[in-house]
């Protein structure tokens, strides 16, 4: 079974009923993230959360059927969770499927897995795509336009009353990461003490009374300078990083979103060089910002083709550094962004 993304929310609560392998794929990893949450929501029971990482499924392919059919100590419920890149858990999937298709596995756990690098045309997707008991799910990276209609969708749920304009601003300050707007909705709603039976009128007063500081003012600044190769601003965004406490997992968010935004953007510019045309055109599509324009348009420059790949997989491999190591999470991330500003200097 397959879903995109346009239809994901329609048809989740079936999948989640139906199913029991989730496959979610694509550049938005913060999507895909947030579509595996609203199935594990929509379980009937989903139980302890077993967590496992797609490069250990890797070396030890069998383990992920054997987990799906274990019992915990006290016979509870449970799912699995998988955080992979690209085509890490094919072979597990392989050998979890034919468990399940002959028999062996017949009430296995559900499976989610998230896959970054993963297309729905990968060899895991493609293994999956035609199971009835299985969804593909591939997700790319919002625009503004469609987070803020997530954000009112949101609002709505909750019982909050927002404008347009206040829904963008929700988004714009999420960094456009559907699983932090439904943070900063799900603060409002507590503040404003609104429920669906209960609605309220939200207004930017009391947004600004809840509300996380923005990207700008928070993640951006060094983000724009790594990847504008910028070593002389690099130093002085790193203790700025330290003072603030800024949280290492949220910065390299917000790097990988900008990442998952520029191969967006590179994929439409293909061999063509005008970036600036290409940039305008999104803007007043409203799928870019104006205030990120000009970052964009030197970023976009700095990263394209096998470099751009290479940043992805560099920031894949320093999120799996930050889960398995969360004391040394700012010394890791700094060593990354210090290693990223050099690939993106200017060559003298």
């Amino acid at each position: 079974m397959k879903a995109t993304q346009r239809d994901f929310n329609a048809t989740a609560v079936k999948a989640a009923r139906q199913c029991r392998i989730f496959f979610f794929c694509g550049p938005d990893e913060a999507g895909a993230s947030a579509a595996a949450a609203k199935i594990t929501a929509a379980l009937n029971t989903p139980g302890e959360r077993i967590e496992m990482g797609g490069s250990d499924l890797r070396r030890d392919p069998v383990r992920l059927s054997d987990e799906a059919r274990s019992t915990s100590l006290f016979g509870d419920a449970r799912h699995l969770f998988v955080r992979a890149s690209g085509d890490e858990t094919h072979d597990a999937l392989k050998i979890l499927t034919e468990a399940i298709d002959s028999g062996e596995a017949k009430d296995a756990w559900p499976v989610l897995i998230v896959a970054t690098s993963a297309t729905d045309k990968s060899r895991s997707a493609k293994l999956l795509a035609g199971r009835d008991d299985a969804l593909v799910a591939m997700f790319y990276p919002p625009d503004l336009r469609s987070v803020t209609a997530d954000v009112r969708s949101m609002a709505d749920a909750a019982g909050l009353r927002l404008n347009g304009d206040l829904a963008e601003r929700i988004a714009r300050s999420a960094g456009l990461d559907v699983r932090l707007a439904q943070s900063e909705v799900n603060k409002l709603a507590l503040y404003l003490d609104a429920s669906p039976q209960a609605p309220r009128l939200a207004d930017a007063e009391a947004l600004d009374a809840v509300g996380a500081s923005t990207e700008e003012e928070g993640f951006m600044p060094l983000v724009n300078a790594a990847l504008a190769g910028d070593g002389a601003k690099l130093p002085g965004e790193l203790k700025r990083m330290r003072e603030l406490g800024l949280n290492p997992v949220g910065l390299l968010l917000a790097l990988e979103r900008r990442a998952a935004q520029l191969a967006a953007l590179a994929a439409k510019l293909g061999h063509s060089s005008d970036v600036n045309g290409l940039l305008e055109a999104e803007q007043k599509a409203r799928r870019i910002f104006w205030k990120d324009r000009a970052d964009l348009a030197v970023q976009l420059r700095n990263w394209r083709g096998r470099k751009l790949d290479r940043l992805v997989a560099r920031l894949v491999e320093t999120h799996r550094a930050l889960l398995a190591d969360n004391r040394s999470a700012e010394l890791l991330l700094a060593q990354a962004l210090a290693e990223i500003t050099r690939a993106a200097a200017p060559r003298r």
